[in-house]
């Protein structure tokens, strides 16, 4: 059960202590207090963990600053879509707008390599008038003797040139929970010239100590990336770890699964999904096509693969795509052969824009239909 209070009442309100300590005292249950930050307000959430079957609705709402009272219908507490939920799906980070109605396209590096081709990426992006990238500096890699990535070395003059370039987010993924604290250092040092997506990458999903910790810091939004051999639920419950100790700015990202099924490309494409999730969660849904598929190859039709299964991912509702370019994949130190290349950007952009008006063609289709009986 989840105690949503009313949006004027502070944590430290008399109303909410009250209502607080009046939930605490019922035996059997778990209280746990969130708070949810919006673009416009702040929600003070109260999660009731254990055998709420037992209580009675009308009466947890005539506590003091109750504004409503949701019963938990699905599996994924807080994260999941559940009946007669109206709350507020998305977030706002550093003025980007993240829901499951935006759409925002994170083309970077897969890994930092040089300040050069950081620049290079940034000045790109900056004259096609996008403000979110990816940029790799920890790099979980399977051989102990490849490229590790440059670390915390890096981040003051990725930092630097995000805020040069009016960058607004870095999608950063991280494997150790000290990784956090060096970010947050750097954006110190450069007076938060941008600001960073935390990403849990597929093979740290189930890293549950380091999920716990980043679902208890507050400053970093999560971008959390399906398991590559887990099921969709071991995987949103991987979410749940996050928001269930605070945060629950969380984007699920599909990058594809590792099966031999999907030869020839790296993984088996899983971007049907997207919509099952949107009905699943209220998070925002993401798309990695360039790790789904692996290279760029292209189809007699002179588009991509890439390309292709992005497109099929945004025509289905996709709210974030995040994707690799280098100004010379050659010389790219991690996953070079399936890095779209600068003069690309333009395309791949215009291509994502058809296919994001084709998706808003269907909802405005289903839209009519649902008004005159069709559905």
């Amino acid at each position: 059960m989840i105690v949503i209070l009313r949006s004027d009442l502070e944590e430290n309100s008399p109303e909410c202590q009250q209502t607080l300590s009046y939930l605490t005292h019922l035996s059997g249950l778990e209280v746990r207090l969130h708070q949810v930050r919006g673009a416009e307000q702040t929600l003070t959430e109260i999660y009731l963990i254990g055998n709420t079957a037992r209580l009675a609705a009308d009466e947890i709402r005539e506590l003091p600053g109750v504004e409503r009272v949701i019963r938990i219908s699905e599996e994924y507490r807080i994260l999941g879509r559940h009946k007669d939920d109206r709350r507020v799906s998305g977030f706002e980070y550093n003025g980007v707008t993240f829901s499951p109605d935006s759409l925002n396209v994170f083309a970077g590096l897969c890994a930092v390599d040089s300040r050069e081709s950081v620049e290079s990426m940034m000045k790109a992006l900056a004259a096609e008038g996008q403000v979110c990238t990816r940029m790799g500096a920890y790099k979980p890699r399977s051989s102990p003797y490849a490229f590790q990535g440059h670390g915390k070395n890096c981040l003051p003059y990725v930092f630097e040139l995000a805020g040069k370039y009016g960058i607004r987010v870095i999608a950063m993924e991280i494997t150790h929970e000290s990784h956090l604290d060096e970010i947050a250092e750097s954006l110190d040092e450069t007076g938060h010239a941008t600001g960073v997506l935390v990403q849990i990458g597929t093979r740290n999903i189930q890293n549950f100590e380091l999920l716990k910790a980043v679902g208890r810091q507050q400053e970093f939004p999560v971008l959390l990336k399906r398991g590559f051999g887990i099921t969709l639920n071991e995987s949103l419950n991987a979410a749940e770890y996050l928001a269930s100790e605070g945060n629950s700015r969380v984007i699920f990202c599909l990058r594809g699964m590792k099966t031999h099924l999907g030869d020839p490309h790296r993984n088996f494409v899983d971007f049907a999904h997207v919509s099952v999730l949107k009905r699943l969660t209220r998070m925002p849904v993401g798309i990695d096509p360039s790790h789904s598929v692996g290279s760029r190859e292209r189809s007699p039709d002179g588009l991509s693969d890439i390309m292709h299964v992005t497109a099929q991912g945004v025509i289905a509702g996709a709210n974030l795509v995040l994707v690799d370019f280098h100004p010379d994949p050659a010389r790219a130190l991690v996953d070079g052969p399936q890095a779209l290349r600068l003069e690309e950007l333009r395309w791949f952009l215009d291509d994502v824009q058809i296919a994001r008006s084709a998706y808003e063609n269907r909802c405005a289709l289903a839209r009519r239909a649902s008004s005159h009986g069709g559905v």
